[in-house]
Protein backbone atom coordinates (compact mmCIF):
# COMPACT_ATOMS: atom_id res chain seq x y z
CA UNK A 1 0.00 0.00 0.00
CA UNK A 2 2.79 2.30 0.99
CA UNK A 3 4.51 1.89 -2.13
CA UNK A 4 1.41 2.12 -4.29
CA UNK A 5 0.42 5.31 -2.48
CA UNK A 6 4.31 6.64 -3.33
CA UNK A 7 3.89 6.28 -6.72
CA UNK A 8 0.20 8.06 -7.39
CA UNK A 9 1.59 11.47 -6.58
CA UNK A 10 4.42 10.94 -9.23
CA UNK A 11 2.30 9.66 -11.66
CA UNK A 12 -0.05 12.81 -11.04
CA UNK A 13 2.36 15.32 -10.93
CA UNK A 14 3.36 15.16 -14.90
CA UNK A 15 -0.66 15.11 -15.89
CA UNK A 16 -1.22 18.29 -13.45
CA UNK A 17 1.83 20.22 -15.26
CA UNK A 18 0.33 19.22 -18.57
CA UNK A 19 -3.16 20.23 -17.27
CA UNK A 20 -1.41 23.78 -15.93
CA UNK A 21 0.35 24.45 -18.87
CA UNK A 22 -3.02 24.21 -21.10
CA UNK A 23 -4.96 26.40 -18.41
CA UNK A 24 -2.41 29.01 -18.74
CA UNK A 25 -2.20 28.92 -22.66
CA UNK A 26 -5.72 28.96 -22.61
CA UNK A 27 -5.47 32.52 -20.72
CA UNK A 28 -3.25 33.92 -23.37
CA UNK A 29 -5.05 32.08 -26.22
CA UNK A 30 -7.57 34.77 -24.64
CA UNK A 31 -5.69 37.53 -24.46
CA UNK A 32 -5.15 37.24 -28.41
CA UNK A 33 -8.65 36.44 -29.51
CA UNK A 34 -10.34 39.51 -27.29
CA UNK A 35 -7.43 41.79 -28.20
CA UNK A 36 -8.15 41.23 -32.44
CA UNK A 37 -6.00 42.71 -34.84
CA UNK A 38 -6.94 46.30 -36.34
CA UNK A 39 -8.85 46.63 -39.06
CA UNK A 40 -8.37 50.20 -40.76
CA UNK A 41 -12.04 51.73 -41.59
CA UNK A 42 -12.81 52.24 -44.95
CA UNK A 43 -11.95 55.55 -46.42
CA UNK A 44 -14.62 57.77 -47.16
CA UNK A 45 -16.82 57.86 -50.44
CA UNK A 46 -15.07 60.77 -52.26
CA UNK A 47 -17.03 64.37 -52.23
CA UNK A 48 -19.58 64.14 -55.14
CA UNK A 49 -20.09 67.80 -57.10
CA UNK A 50 -24.05 68.04 -57.24
CA UNK A 51 -25.30 70.89 -59.53
CA UNK A 52 -27.75 73.42 -58.63
CA UNK A 53 -31.20 72.00 -58.94
CA UNK A 54 -32.43 75.55 -60.59
CA UNK A 55 -29.60 75.09 -63.20
CA UNK A 56 -30.43 71.38 -64.17
CA UNK A 57 -33.97 70.25 -62.92
CA UNK A 58 -35.29 69.26 -66.42
CA UNK A 59 -39.13 69.74 -66.98
CA UNK A 60 -41.14 67.08 -69.57
CA UNK A 61 -44.49 67.25 -71.29
CA UNK A 62 -46.02 66.11 -74.38
CA UNK A 63 -46.97 69.26 -75.56
CA UNK A 64 -44.90 71.61 -77.92
CA UNK A 65 -44.87 75.22 -76.43
CA UNK A 66 -46.43 77.78 -78.23
CA UNK A 67 -44.73 79.94 -80.84
CA UNK A 68 -43.13 83.16 -78.96
CA UNK A 69 -44.99 86.38 -78.75
CA UNK A 70 -44.24 89.75 -80.44
CA UNK A 71 -43.23 92.42 -77.85
CA UNK A 72 -40.88 95.22 -77.47
CA UNK A 73 -38.24 95.19 -75.11
CA UNK A 74 -38.18 97.78 -72.41
CA UNK A 75 -35.52 100.50 -71.86
CA UNK A 76 -32.81 98.81 -70.08
CA UNK A 77 -33.44 100.46 -66.09
CA UNK A 78 -29.70 100.66 -65.01
CA UNK A 79 -26.54 100.11 -66.30
CA UNK A 80 -25.30 96.60 -65.88
CA UNK A 81 -28.39 94.84 -65.95
CA UNK A 82 -28.45 92.13 -68.72
CA UNK A 83 -31.17 91.33 -70.93
CA UNK A 84 -32.99 88.13 -70.09
CA UNK A 85 -35.62 87.29 -72.83
CA UNK A 86 -39.22 85.70 -72.43
CA UNK A 87 -39.93 82.12 -72.54
CA UNK A 88 -42.86 79.67 -71.63
CA UNK A 89 -42.97 77.72 -69.02
CA UNK A 90 -44.50 74.52 -67.99
CA UNK A 91 -47.10 74.09 -64.69
CA UNK A 92 -50.21 71.48 -64.05
CA UNK A 93 -52.45 74.18 -65.70
CA UNK A 94 -50.09 74.32 -68.98
CA UNK A 95 -47.73 76.76 -70.57
CA UNK A 96 -47.51 79.93 -69.04
CA UNK A 97 -45.42 83.17 -69.81
CA UNK A 98 -42.40 84.05 -68.01
CA UNK A 99 -41.85 87.88 -69.25
CA UNK A 100 -38.37 88.87 -70.45
CA UNK A 101 -36.79 90.93 -68.02
CA UNK A 102 -33.74 92.99 -67.26
CA UNK A 103 -31.84 91.19 -64.21
CA UNK A 104 -28.35 92.19 -62.73
CA UNK A 105 -25.66 89.33 -62.88
CA UNK A 106 -24.41 87.44 -59.67
CA UNK A 107 -20.64 88.56 -61.06
CA UNK A 108 -18.98 90.57 -63.05
CA UNK A 109 -18.09 89.18 -66.30
CA UNK A 110 -20.89 86.98 -66.70
CA UNK A 111 -23.21 86.43 -69.15
CA UNK A 112 -26.95 84.58 -69.38
CA UNK A 113 -27.49 81.69 -71.38
CA UNK A 114 -31.29 81.35 -72.12
CA UNK A 115 -33.65 78.06 -71.47
CA UNK A 116 -34.87 76.34 -74.26
CA UNK A 117 -37.81 73.45 -75.04
CA UNK A 118 -35.95 70.69 -76.39
CA UNK A 119 -37.75 67.73 -78.45
CA UNK A 120 -35.75 64.28 -77.01
CA UNK A 121 -37.58 60.70 -77.01
CA UNK A 122 -40.76 61.50 -77.67
CA UNK A 123 -41.46 64.20 -75.12
CA UNK A 124 -40.59 67.97 -74.69
CA UNK A 125 -37.74 69.01 -72.11
CA UNK A 126 -37.02 72.34 -70.89
CA UNK A 127 -33.24 72.93 -70.33
CA UNK A 128 -33.49 75.70 -68.05
CA UNK A 129 -30.98 78.45 -68.67
CA UNK A 130 -28.16 79.33 -66.60
CA UNK A 131 -24.88 82.21 -66.42
CA UNK A 132 -21.84 81.40 -67.36
CA UNK A 133 -18.58 83.28 -69.02
CA UNK A 134 -19.94 82.58 -72.41
CA UNK A 135 -23.30 81.92 -73.93
CA UNK A 136 -23.79 78.20 -74.64
CA UNK A 137 -26.47 75.96 -76.59
CA UNK A 138 -30.23 77.44 -76.72
CA UNK A 139 -31.69 75.12 -79.12
CA UNK A 140 -31.15 77.71 -82.08
CA UNK A 141 -34.09 79.66 -80.64
CA UNK A 142 -34.50 83.28 -82.07
CA UNK A 143 -35.47 84.93 -78.78
CA UNK A 144 -34.56 88.49 -80.16
CA UNK A 145 -32.93 91.15 -78.46
CA UNK A 146 -29.44 89.94 -79.38
CA UNK A 147 -30.34 86.27 -78.89
CA UNK A 148 -30.62 85.42 -82.69
CA UNK A 149 -30.34 81.90 -82.32
CA UNK A 150 -26.09 81.73 -81.69
CA UNK A 151 -24.42 83.48 -79.14
CA UNK A 152 -25.20 86.63 -77.81
CA UNK A 153 -24.57 89.99 -79.68
CA UNK A 154 -26.76 92.41 -77.33
CA UNK A 155 -23.70 93.64 -75.36
CA UNK A 156 -20.49 92.14 -73.85
CA UNK A 157 -18.14 93.07 -71.08
CA UNK A 158 -15.52 95.44 -71.27
CA UNK A 159 -12.88 95.14 -68.41
CA UNK A 160 -15.19 95.44 -65.28
CA UNK A 161 -18.53 97.48 -67.10
CA UNK A 162 -21.17 96.19 -69.42
CA UNK A 163 -21.37 98.00 -72.52
CA UNK A 164 -24.77 97.82 -74.61
CA UNK A 165 -24.70 96.95 -78.13
CA UNK A 166 -27.70 100.01 -79.75
CA UNK A 167 -28.39 98.27 -82.88
CA UNK A 168 -29.90 95.59 -80.98
CA UNK A 169 -30.84 96.33 -77.97
CA UNK A 170 -33.04 99.15 -76.44
CA UNK A 171 -30.82 101.81 -73.73
CA UNK A 172 -31.64 105.18 -72.61
CA UNK A 173 -28.51 106.88 -72.93
CA UNK A 174 -28.82 109.30 -70.35
CA UNK A 175 -29.11 106.00 -67.68
CA UNK A 176 -26.37 103.74 -69.73
CA UNK A 177 -23.43 105.61 -70.98
CA UNK A 178 -21.53 102.63 -71.96
CA UNK A 179 -22.91 101.96 -75.66
CA UNK A 180 -21.42 101.19 -78.92
CA UNK A 181 -23.18 100.05 -82.73
CA UNK A 182 -22.09 97.06 -84.26
CA UNK A 183 -24.38 95.45 -87.34
CA UNK A 184 -25.84 92.57 -86.73
CA UNK A 185 -26.48 90.20 -90.07
CA UNK A 186 -29.36 87.78 -89.47
CA UNK A 187 -28.07 84.75 -91.60
CA UNK A 188 -31.07 82.63 -90.45
CA UNK A 189 -34.79 82.17 -90.92
CA UNK A 190 -36.44 83.86 -88.33
CA UNK A 191 -39.73 81.93 -87.11
CA UNK A 192 -41.61 82.38 -83.61
CA UNK A 193 -40.52 78.78 -83.20
CA UNK A 194 -39.73 78.23 -79.35
CA UNK A 195 -38.53 74.63 -79.52
CA UNK A 196 -35.75 72.96 -80.69
CA UNK A 197 -36.56 69.29 -82.84
CA UNK A 198 -39.41 67.42 -83.10
CA UNK A 199 -42.04 68.42 -85.90
CA UNK A 200 -41.77 71.84 -87.37
CA UNK A 201 -39.19 72.66 -84.18
CA UNK A 202 -35.82 74.54 -84.96
CA UNK A 203 -33.14 72.03 -86.30
CA UNK A 204 -29.82 73.48 -84.63
CA UNK A 205 -27.24 71.43 -82.92
CA UNK A 206 -24.21 73.20 -80.99
CA UNK A 207 -21.71 75.31 -82.45
CA UNK A 208 -17.90 73.87 -81.18
CA UNK A 209 -17.81 77.14 -79.09
CA UNK A 210 -21.07 76.22 -77.22
CA UNK A 211 -20.03 72.97 -76.53
CA UNK A 212 -17.09 73.95 -75.12
CA UNK A 213 -18.98 76.38 -72.73
CA UNK A 214 -21.25 73.64 -71.99
CA UNK A 215 -18.02 72.73 -69.71
CA UNK A 216 -17.49 75.95 -68.21
CA UNK A 217 -18.89 76.43 -64.31
CA UNK A 218 -22.23 78.08 -64.48
CA UNK A 219 -24.29 79.62 -62.00
CA UNK A 220 -28.41 78.87 -61.58
CA UNK A 221 -30.67 81.89 -61.84
CA UNK A 222 -30.44 84.68 -59.00
CA UNK A 223 -32.72 84.91 -56.43
CA UNK A 224 -34.43 87.72 -57.85
CA UNK A 225 -35.01 85.27 -61.29
CA UNK A 226 -36.29 82.79 -59.14
CA UNK A 227 -38.59 84.90 -58.06
CA UNK A 228 -39.84 86.26 -61.53
CA UNK A 229 -40.37 82.73 -62.56
CA UNK A 230 -43.07 81.94 -58.75
CA UNK A 231 -44.74 85.26 -59.72
CA UNK A 232 -45.39 84.33 -63.41
CA UNK A 233 -46.47 80.76 -62.13
CA UNK A 234 -49.17 82.18 -59.80
CA UNK A 235 -50.62 84.81 -62.00
CA UNK A 236 -53.43 83.13 -64.26
CA UNK A 237 -53.13 86.16 -67.42
CA UNK A 238 -49.94 84.59 -67.84
CA UNK A 239 -51.22 81.18 -69.05
CA UNK A 240 -51.45 80.24 -72.75
CA UNK A 241 -55.14 78.76 -72.72
CA UNK A 242 -56.12 82.07 -70.95
CA UNK A 243 -54.19 84.32 -72.84
CA UNK A 244 -54.29 82.70 -76.14
CA UNK A 245 -50.42 83.37 -76.62
CA UNK A 246 -50.33 86.77 -76.43
CA UNK A 247 -49.71 87.63 -72.69
CA UNK A 248 -50.75 91.29 -71.12
CA UNK A 249 -46.99 91.05 -69.06
CA UNK A 250 -44.84 90.45 -72.17
CA UNK A 251 -41.90 92.11 -70.51
CA UNK A 252 -40.93 93.86 -67.30
CA UNK A 253 -37.96 96.68 -66.75
CA UNK A 254 -37.49 94.66 -63.16
CA UNK A 255 -37.74 91.43 -62.05
CA UNK A 256 -40.81 90.22 -60.10
CA UNK A 257 -42.28 93.68 -60.68
CA UNK A 258 -45.28 93.05 -62.33
CA UNK A 259 -47.21 95.85 -61.82
CA UNK A 260 -44.92 98.96 -62.20
CA UNK A 261 -44.48 101.37 -64.74
CA UNK A 262 -42.58 100.45 -67.85
CA UNK A 263 -44.58 96.81 -68.19
CA UNK A 264 -45.06 96.04 -71.91
CA UNK A 265 -47.63 93.69 -73.11
CA UNK A 266 -47.66 91.26 -76.24
CA UNK A 267 -48.71 92.90 -79.79
CA UNK A 268 -52.38 91.31 -79.61
CA UNK A 269 -52.98 91.02 -76.35
CA UNK A 270 -56.73 91.12 -74.86
CA UNK A 271 -56.17 93.51 -71.70
CA UNK A 272 -52.75 95.77 -71.98
CA UNK A 273 -51.61 96.05 -68.67
CA UNK A 274 -52.03 99.58 -66.80
CA UNK A 275 -49.06 100.70 -67.16
CA UNK A 276 -47.97 99.11 -70.63
CA UNK A 277 -46.17 101.77 -72.86
CA UNK A 278 -47.76 102.38 -76.27
CA UNK A 279 -45.91 100.38 -78.82
CA UNK A 280 -43.31 101.94 -81.20
CA UNK A 281 -43.07 102.11 -84.59
CA UNK A 282 -40.17 100.41 -87.06
CA UNK A 283 -38.09 102.95 -89.03
CA UNK A 284 -39.21 101.83 -91.68
CA UNK A 285 -42.96 101.79 -91.20
CA UNK A 286 -43.21 98.24 -91.77
CA UNK A 287 -45.17 95.90 -89.36
CA UNK A 288 -43.20 94.67 -86.38
CA UNK A 289 -42.48 91.23 -85.88
CA UNK A 290 -40.04 88.69 -83.65
CA UNK A 291 -37.02 88.61 -84.36
CA UNK A 292 -33.37 89.55 -82.59
CA UNK A 293 -32.03 92.73 -84.98
CA UNK A 294 -34.81 95.79 -84.37
CA UNK A 295 -33.86 99.50 -85.21
CA UNK A 296 -31.42 101.84 -83.03
CA UNK A 297 -33.87 103.80 -80.42
CA UNK A 298 -34.37 107.31 -80.04
CA UNK A 299 -32.39 108.97 -77.17
CA UNK A 300 -32.51 110.73 -74.59
CA UNK A 301 -36.24 109.08 -74.23
CA UNK A 302 -36.37 105.81 -74.82
CA UNK A 303 -39.38 103.72 -75.76
CA UNK A 304 -40.52 99.58 -76.09
CA UNK A 305 -37.73 98.32 -78.35
CA UNK A 306 -39.68 96.77 -81.32
CA UNK A 307 -38.62 93.02 -82.29
CA UNK A 308 -38.58 92.25 -85.70
CA UNK A 309 -37.75 89.90 -88.41
CA UNK A 310 -37.21 92.05 -91.44
CA UNK A 311 -35.23 94.68 -88.98
CA UNK A 312 -31.76 92.68 -90.15
CA UNK A 313 -32.16 94.10 -93.55
CA UNK A 314 -32.19 97.63 -92.76
CA UNK A 315 -30.05 97.46 -89.40
CA UNK A 316 -26.88 98.96 -91.40
CA UNK A 317 -28.26 102.12 -92.19
CA UNK A 318 -29.68 102.09 -88.59
CA UNK A 319 -26.53 101.44 -86.89
CA UNK A 320 -24.81 104.46 -88.46
CA UNK A 321 -27.12 107.00 -86.96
Amino acid sequence: MSKTSLHLPLSLAPLTGLLLLSAAATQLTGCVVRAGVAVPAAPPPPPVYVAPAAAEVDIQTNEAPPPLPVYEQPPCPVEGYIWTPGYWAWAPAGYYWVPGTWVAPPRVGLLWTPGYWGFVGGVYMFHAGYWGPHVGFYGGVNYGFGYGGVGFAGGRWVGNSFAYNQSVTNVNVTVVHNTYNETVVNNVNVTRVSYNGGAGGVTATPTAQERMAAQEQRLAPTAVQRQHVQQAATNPALLARNNGGRPAIAATPHAAAFNAPGVVGAHGAASPPPHAQPVASHPNGAAQGHGAAPGKPQAPRAKPHPKNPEAGKHEEKTAQR
